[in-house]
């Protein structure tokens, strides 16, 4: 993901700045509103020949009346506007020429602000980072010794600018807060541009909550300043990659479409494809992977560019697209062209982070397995530098991958283990709680500023009915002769408003119940995932007394109770974990589910050199009331199959087959090839606990249950999937 920043357009009017021109009281007071007004023009949206032109032109005119006049000030603003009208003219020789000579000027007559002003000027030609670092501290030193408050706020703010920039946030951040500190100090305002970068350094940091109170306190401000410029466009883009991040596509999708807007407006081919290919990889997320070749091709006809970092970036887009449609035969000659250019490890590249994601999954895609672990090994380093733990639990879960692939399984439970941990530690608890609560209260904020502009239109409807009523009384005294007919036509108007305002307040009060049942939904929606959440913490508890509570016992058969209560409530456990994990709180991927449950058991047996367990199972969504039985027969089943199937440390083999047999009928089938039933087995086990439990969850849900010798032990379960509530999975492609 790219961001881009900017700062607010200068809001001087030209009009009124050529007036007090015209009307200056000395000539000195002339040239610095001339200086301004070229400062404008050469500010100004856009990359407008005419606009440079009027700009150098009105700055000749400040600098040869500073001359006249021996204005020194002057002449030496004069110089250093030169010297941006060059760079902006992309004539960067004469530009560095004009600055020295600005900066020489300053010094020889002890200007000091100007020297800050110059130095500032003097760190944009420079390339390497720690020299253009210290020229910004130099600036802010000389800003700061001449009590230039607001230009000492504005190069904080450029500094740690620069430092995001380069992807290290633990270094911007004090310059940012620093530059806002000062900025409230002096009682300025438009701090839209500060909060924007805040915003950025903490989505580096991977601090979502942080990030995204910022992108919103950046919304609210340049909204407040009425800033329409390409920094809102920029503010916008930041809060549409925090809501990226945290994988709400939809928030992420509205802003970015509104800062694609603003950017089209300016005509600012730099800020229009970065936010594009922003959205690109957002749309490639959703799988639109043909929407987003589409978006590429309207940026190759609109805004075509020369830029060779742009053109990687489209590079590394359509390696994407390709590699997700599984076609690495195109993917491979886009890897080509990204490797050569940011090399094989991404070393050059400014977003090494989402470049190395990519370069991981396709290598483990094509089976590059040593590609593959050099380069999550760098991903997992990188992430760790900037705190990004969300990137990093990524990383994991494709790792596990790989490793599973290899048969390392092991590695792959050390993986998944650290996942869940890192993905736990980013979206649960506290900071999704501070991510909600900032969404609320935003958006209050917002509902608030409406209801207030609605009250304003009401009062001017209000004046305008009166108005209205004073015309209409005096139409009619003038008028006598009509006096009947227009009674009549005002009588047939006031039925008319009559009705139409009892409609109104019926369609007021069908809005207002609209909006209390989203209000009810949204919280039952919460309160859902928190039971999920809260059933599974105590089974979890329970899991662990009756651990504590077999410590104390000595008797074998208790024991063995004990430990089967523990697996048959870890069985429960685990569908309430996923519920409470997924944005679909009806359903359960059974698929996953089956996976969940062989990996737990194979851990609390240690069946690893006994038993292979093989899984055949289809996606199938079930709902509580039959994941929880089916999930508790698969326990059984499995358990007894551990235990008795296989003994005296004879291998096997254990399978368990999940299938659609048709339309919404599904069967379970668990077998082993071990010793299967003894001879007596319905005399003297039919009534057992197992057997019963089984059979009863079963009937529960409403299925048949048939159970056989056939080179070993075979059950097999057949139901009937419940429709009543319908779900969809997420499987979001990471890119």
């Amino acid at each position: 993901m790219v961001s881009v920043n900017g700062t607010a357009q200068s809001k001087e009017d030209p009009d009124q700045l050529k007036k007090k021109i015209a009307a200056a009281e000395s000539d000195s007071q002339k040239v610095e509103l001339l200086l301004t007004l070229s400062n404008y023009y050469l500010t100004k949206p856009g990359e407008f020949k005419t606009d440079l032109d009027s700009a150098n032109t009105i700055n000749s005119e400040a600098k040869n009346l500073s001359n006249s006049l021996g204005y020194k000030l002057g002449k030496g603003k004069a110089i250093l506007l030169d010297a941006q009208i060059y760079r902006e003219k992309g004539d960067s020789k004469n530009g560095l020429k004009k600055t020295k000579e600005a900066l020489a000027y300053f010094q020889k007559n002890n200007l000091t602000e100007q020297q800050g002003d110059a130095y500032a000027e003097l760190a944009i030609y420079e390339n390497d980072l720690e020299k253009k670092a210290k020229l910004k501290e130099t600036a802010i030193q000389l800003f700061k010794k001449s009590g230039a408050k607001e230009k000492q706020a504005t190069a904080l703010k450029e500094l740690g600018e620069l430092y995001s920039s380069n992807e290290n946030p633990e270094k911007a951040d004090p310059f940012l807060q620093e530059s806002l500190l000062l900025y409230k100090s002096i009682g300025f305002k438009e701090l839209q541009g500060v909060y924007n970068i805040l915003s950025e350094v903490h989505t580096q940091k991977g601090n979502y909550s942080e990030s995204l109170k910022y992108a919103l306190l950046a919304e609210k401000t340049a909204l407040a300043m009425r800033d329409n410029s390409l920094q809102l466009s920029s503010i916008y883009n930041h809060g549409a990659l925090v809501y990226y991040y945290l994988r709400q596509n939809d928030k992420a999708e509205e802003y970015w479409y509104k800062a694609l807007e603003i950017a089209k407006y300016y005509k600012d081919t730099e800020y229009v494809r970065t936010i594009a290919e922003n959205l690109c990889s957002l749309l490639i997320r959703q799988k639109k992977q043909n929407d987003a070749l589409k978006l590429i091709k309207e940026m190759q006809v609109n805004f075509p560019t020369s830029n060779i970092e742009r053109q990687m970036v489209e590079n590394y887009l359509l390696f994407n697209i390709y590699r997700i449609q599984k076609d690495n035969a195109k993917a491979a000659i886009y890897y080509k062209k990204l490797a050569a250019y940011y090399g094989e490890n991404a070393e050059r590249n400014g977003n090494r982070i989402a470049v190395l994601r990519s370069y991981s999954a396709y290598h483990l895609q094509v089976k590059q397995y040593d590609d593959f672990y050099r380069t999550i090994k760098l991903l997992d380093s990188t992430a760790a530098a900037t705190g990004n733990n969300n990137i990093r639990s990524e990383s994991y879960l494709v790792w596990f991958k790989a490793d599973s692939a290899r048969g390392d399984y092991l590695n792959a439970i050390k993986h998944y283990q650290l996942y869940k941990s890192l993905s736990d530690s980013v979206f649960k608890g506290e900071k999704s709680k501070q991510i909600n609560s900032l969404q609320v209260e935003f958006e209050s904020e917002k509902k608030d500023k409406n209801i207030d502009l609605l009250t304003q239109e009401a009062k001017l409807q209000k004046i305008q009915i009166h108005n209205d009523i004073v015309i209409r009384y005096i139409f009619i005294a003038g008028v006598l002769v009509l006096v009947l007919f227009i009674a009549l036509l005002y009588n047939g108007f006031r039925l008319k408003k009559k009705k139409n305002e009892e409609l109104e307040i019926k369609r007021q009060k069908i809005n207002e119940q609209n909006e209390l049942n989203k209000k009810m939904l949204l919280e039952k929606e919460w309160l859902l995932k928190e039971i999920h959440h809260r059933v599974k913490n105590n089974l979890q508890i329970v899991i662990s007394l009756l651990n504590t509570q077999s410590a104390y016992l000595d008797n074998e058969d208790a024991l063995m109770a004990i430990q089967n209560s523990q697996h048959r409530m870890h069985a429960m456990s685990l569908i309430h974990q996923k519920l409470y994990q997924s944005d679909n709180l009806a359903n359960i991927d059974m698929s996953w589910y089956i996976y969940e449950l062989i990996s737990y058991m194979r851990e609390c047996f240690d069946t690893d050199q006994k038993i292979n367990f093989v899984l055949d199972t289809e996606k199938v969504y079930l709902d509580v009331a039959q994941a929880v039985p089916l999930g508790l027969i698969i326990n059984e089943a499995i358990n007894n199959a551990i235990k008795y199937a296989f003994p005296s440390d004879k291998k096997g083999d254990v399978i368990i087959e999940l299938k659609n047999t048709g339309d919404n009928n599904y069967q379970l089938v668990i077998a082993d090839n071990g010793v299967g039933l003894p001879e007596n087995f319905e005399d003297t086990e039919r009534n057992s606990l197992g057997m019963n439990l089984m059979m009863g969850l079963t009937d529960q849900i409403d299925g048949i249950f048939e159970m056989k010798n056939d080179n070993g032990l075979q059950i097999k379960i057949a139901f009937t999937r419940n429709t009543e509530f319908e779900g969809a999975a997420e499987n979001s492609e990471i890119i």
